[in-house]
């Protein structure tokens, strides 16, 4: 029996059986709900909220929201309106943010789903502020100060102003936040300019909750924790500290089911552009995962790679580190499997792309990009099986 007959009729399956399926992706709610709490305790007694956008991280809004809050969880932000609304129906009671702001008109929708916009701009304010006049409601909201990303937020010089504004009067300004550039960069002196210039945001706004860190600012020295925090890669089990060991559990396995075993004599080419030649006699192990799938493209085996000594992307298999061959295409892969002991792996089992010691960070930087990047782009054609916790 391969390894795809022993997990295609597993009931936790989603979608459709592995059978049916280019690969399995595996979430454990239990290692998020484990990374959440170890972000919670390192951050108290500020409160511990949790981004949950782009589908949380790819991973599945719905079940992640719901793990969450049922391990305590209170507060969670999301980039869109619709993402607010799908986090609606899994949370009712949860406080929930817009990140993205108030696109003009859209007010109505953020009152009926008792969703919080994050205000980045005078106008918004005003808009803002007279919906919640006009409604004769005093609606919360939380304002955003740009500390030096230089995208969304009004600037910290700004602050008193705001602060001041008759338009305040209208809505409950239940936090103000801002957001680090590199505190993955413990030692850049923008992260001290920042928590500097918020400060006197906070002066000016004495009386609402302040929030300034994502993941990787809950783990500087400086420990700007403030009121709320939030975290969102590290949940996931990205590493918030890339200089040194990671102190988040993998939350995330992916393995393809091998459908073809072949031989690449010596000098034959693999895949498109033929980018890729055999060095000797080559056994190779082709899997339905590609690009379609949301598997970087850009972790393509190519000779240019293998010259400049740039590693390409890898899998396990059998135990063993395993390149990948040639480039990675629409619907499949191939993977040089030579150096797993022949007749050790076989068609339908399973290899692992992310996993084990292959982790979410590692897979990123074989393919020239961020573990979020990888994350965020899983796409839908794989079984999803969620363990670990309630989905």
């Amino acid at each position: 029996m391969n390894d795809l007959s022993l997990k295609q009729d597993d009931p936790r399956s989603t979608a459709f059986p592995a059978g049916q399926a280019g690969g399995i992706l595996t979430i454990d709610l239990a290692a998020l709900i484990a990374n959440w709490r170890l972000l919670r305790d390192r951050a108290a007694p500020a409160e511990c909220a949790a981004v949950v956008k782009a589908d949380a991280y790819g991973l599945g809004i719905a079940p992640a929201v719901r793990a969450l809050a049922k391990a305590g969880c209170r507060t969670f932000f999301v980039a869109h309106l619709s993402e607010g609304v799908a986090a609606r129906a899994a949370v009712p009671g949860a406080t929930i943010y817009v990140l993205n702001g108030l696109l003009p008109g859209t007010a109505p929708a953020y009152r009926d789903a008792g969703l919080r916009p994050i205000l980045g701009s005078l106008e918004e304010i005003v808009e803002w502020g007279g919906f919640c006049r006009n409604a004769g409601r005093r609606l919360p909201a939380a304002i955003h100060f740009d500390t030096g990303m230089n995208r969304l937020g009004l600037r910290p010089e700004e602050a008193q102003e705001i602060a001041a504004s008759a338009d305040l009067a209208d809505f409950e300004p239940a936090l103000v936040m801002s957001h680090f550039v590199s505190s993955e960069e413990p030692d850049n002196p923008i992260n001290a300019r920042q928590i500097e210039a918020f400060g006197g945001v906070r002066t000016a706004f004495a009386h609402a909750p302040a929030s300034l860190c994502n993941s990787s600012g809950i783990f500087l020295a400086e420990k700007p924790h403030l009121d709320l925090v939030r975290p969102g890669y590290a949940l996931y089990g990205g590493n918030p500290t890339p200089g040194g060991a990671n102190p988040m559990r993998p939350v995330v396995r992916l393995e393809a089911p091998i459908i073809q075993l072949r031989t690449a004599e010596d000098g034959e080419t693999v895949g498109y552009n033929a980018q890729w030649t055999a060095r000797g006699r080559r056994r190779l192990a082709t899997i339905p995962v590609g690009y379609a799938d949301g598997y970087p493209r850009a972790a393509s085996a190519t000779e240019a790679k293998r010259e400049a000594r740039r590693d390409a992307g890898a899998a396990i298999v059998r135990g063993r580190r395993c390149p990948f061959a040639g480039r990675v295409s629409m619907d499949l892969l191939a993977i040089d499997v030579t150096e797993v002991p022949e007749g050790a792996v076989g068609r339908g089992d399973l290899v692992t792309l992310i996993g084990d010691d292959l982790t979410i960070d590692e897979v990123g930087r074989r393919a020239d990009t961020i573990g979020y990047e990888v994350l965020t782009s899983l796409g839908r054609r794989y079984a999803r099986r969620y363990v670990g916790g309630e989905t």
